[in-house]
């Protein structure tokens, strides 16, 4: 049963919804300081995180930045309704999804069944490793390389990468990536993935590893390999 960190400060919230997750085949521990959550993720054993914005001694932006410092784990921001920004600059710090608050629990258990399968899928390509001038795809693993050296990536930042490599060339424009990445939970906030690619691009430097065409969309611009 995958576990799921909740920090959020409401001490009313982590009953009735871990009730509500236990339907779902999914366990839900909740902190209600940022200290306590920080801790408890450090000990292990937690497969993505549900991160209040609003947070007594620390905000959930800083708490996002110390959690990326330390692990890819999958994290879904709760934002104030209405508040763009927040879900920006959780997305900038490497949120892997948001959820405005209130929110229904329906919906709070899709945003962390689609981080959770995004994170568990394997897909097997056909040639094994994805090799470009300079960077590494295994598939199987989820990991990447590049110049020789580990990158870590969120799930996230990861299927994107692997949607491009899958067919390097070939222009996907915001609603190709949003679809991709969210199925049918696309919205049309597509700053998102404008925030997406921007993360994952930083990541891939010194290498230009995406290219953008102005109201078209997004590409691979490194040259496959055929031998690593």
């Amino acid at each position: 049963m995958p576990r799921i960190l909740l920090i959020d400060d409401d001490a009313q919230l982590g009953e009735p919804l871990a009730t509500y997750f236990r339907r779902f085949d999914l366990e839900l521990v909740q902190a209600t300081r940022p200290g306590e959550g920080l801790a408890r993720l450090r000990e292990g054993g937690f497969d993505a995180v549900i991160l209040d914005v609003m947070l007594p001694e620390q905000d959930g932006f800083a708490v996002c930045r110390a959690i990326r410092g330390e692990s890819d784990v999958p994290i879904v921001m709760l934002t104030a309704r209405g508040e763009v920004m927040d879900r920006v600059v959780g997305l900038e710090l490497g949120a892997d999804d948001y959820l405005p608050k209130p929110f229904e629990p329906r919906e709070l258990v899709a945003r962390i069944t689609t981080v959770l399968r995004r994170r568990r899928a394997a897909p097997v390509a056909a040639d094994g490793l994805l090799r470009f001038e300079g960077l590494t795809i295994d598939p199987v693993t989820r990991s990447v390389e590049r110049q020789g050296e580990a990158v870590d990536l969120t799930g996230t930042e990861f299927e994107l990468l692997l949607m491009l490599a899958r067919e390097p060339g070939r222009v996907f424009s915001r609603d190709d990536i949003l679809n991709q990445l969210r199925g049918h939970e696309a919205d049309l906030y597509t700053r998102a993935v404008d925030i997406v690619v921007s993360r994952l691009r930083r990541k891939l430097e010194p290498l230009a590893a995406i290219k953008t065409l102005r109201n078209a969309g997004y590409a691979l611009a490194l040259r496959a390999q055929r031998h690593g």
